[in-house]
């Protein structure tokens, strides 16, 4: 829902400001509620607008700047007119929003531009509410070898709204082992594609059930939106992969990503607010910068991105139960934040095949990108998200 709540002051005549509104309003093509000059639930609706009705209304705005801020990290959005001064009051309030280091814009022209604009602010903040106030777990630590990879936790919670919550990993491995494995489950939930596979996958697909399963009573304890998984610490303790669990968890809405990784979980978050799906989450494993095509993998993604999907072992260890998935070559985009959000890499490509080498994690594409010596000279991590179509310009509004 789009709210507007009015600024006026009093040196203007009350029917004509009443007058004006209702022209200017009616022109404008997208439901909303006006809420009048009660701010009580400022910050509520999926997108919030102050309609600056008049000028002399700057010194109204700005004793009530505070109380705004208490109710919402959402950016002070001024619609205006072009009428009473409604335009050079709102210049003056934004130069104050921007001398405190305040996010404001504001939305004014004509009735077709406003009604664009304010149609895709509704979209960027609705997906913003999506993972504000959510509760993320961190199962063990990052992996040994990211050592590039972890988060600020207190930044993560003011610019996003998560909240990261450490679990032991043997807190899984314990639940892990307090289940009993369920073949008949584990077969209904991995379907035909296990049928295909070889005897040590398809051994290994209760085990991998398991574990999913135990993920799943972690959520749900925990009260998770999402969660980054210490997953190569299973192949020792419970000598079983958690890429099936991950590949589930992503395709049944929650984000879910593998070793540890922080930064790639919060892209993970963003991309899935974007475009409903978490994204491939997959490092480089090959570059050519002559042509630009780069070369993706991993072993594991989210199962409603295929249009197939096969089962192999787990490709560094060899055990265990990988996901081969197959996808739709096109438009693709490749990207990712850092842990104190402070950086952000994005960029359209195209994906040009699937491809399945040996020598390689199970799930492989390879993108056609036109910037690939951000990869080579100044790269956040290793891992990256691919998320299907062209969404740079909604995925860089959302990170404003």
């Amino acid at each position: 829902m789009i709210a507007i709540y009015t600024l006026t002051s009093a040196l203007h005549d009350e029917n004509a400001v009443e007058a004006s509104t209702r022209e200017f309003l009616s022109g404008l093509d997208f439901e909303y509620q006006l809420k009048g000059a009660d701010y009580s639930d400022y910050g509520s609706s999926d997108l919030n607008l102050i309609y600056v009705r008049t000028g002399g209304t700057e010194g109204v705005f700005k004793p009530l700047l505070p109380r705004l801020l208490s109710l919402t990290r959402q950016p002070v959005y001024l619609l205006t007119s072009g009428k009473s001064n409604s335009l050079a009051a709102s210049m003056e309030i934004l130069s104050y929003l921007r001398q405190n280091g305040i996010k404001g814009e504001i939305i004014h022209g004509s009735n077709r531009f406003i009604t664009e604009r304010v149609l895709q602010l509704q979209r960027i903040e609705s997906a913003r509410k999506l993972f504000s106030g959510k509760k993320f777990g961190v199962i063990g630590k990052p992996s040994d070898w990211l050592i590039a990879s972890g988060a600020d936790y207190d930044a993560v919670k003011d610019k996003m709204g998560i909240k990261l919550i450490d679990i032991p990993i043997e807190e899984l491995v314990d639940g892990i082992n307090s289940l009993q494995e369920d073949s008949v489950g584990a077969r209904i939930a991995c379907g035909e594609a296990l049928f295909d596979a070889a005897k040590p996958v398809q051994d290994a697909a209760p085990g991998a059930y398991r574990i999913y399963k135990a993920l799943k009573v972690l959520i749900a304890k925990y009260d998770l939106a999402g969660l980054t998984l210490r997953c190569f610490d299973l192949l020792t303790s419970v000598h079983n992969t958690g890429c099936l669990a991950l590949a589930m968890l992503n395709s049944e809405g929650y984000v879910a990503t593998c070793e540890g990784d922080i930064p790639a979980m919060l892209s993970m978050a963003i991309g899935k607010a974007v475009t409903g799906v978490s994204g491939f989450q997959a490092n480089p494993s090959s570059i050519d910068p002559s042509s630009g095509e780069v070369v993706f993998a991993h072993c594991t993604i989210p199962l409603n991105m295929v249009t197939r999907y096969e089962f192999d072992t787990h490709f560094e260890s060899g055990i265990g139960l990988g996901v081969r998935g197959h996808l739709r070559e096109g438009d693709v985009t490749v990207f990712k934040v850092s842990g104190d959000l402070k950086r952000h890499f994005i960029e359209e490509a195209t994906l040009l095949r699937n491809q399945s080498k040996q020598d390689l994690c199970r799930t492989q594409v390879v993108l056609k990108m036109s910037d690939t010596a951000y990869f080579l000279t100044n790269p956040i991590g290793n891992h990256h998200i691919i998320l299907p179509g062209h969404c740079k310009d909604r995925l860089e509004a959302l990170l404003r």
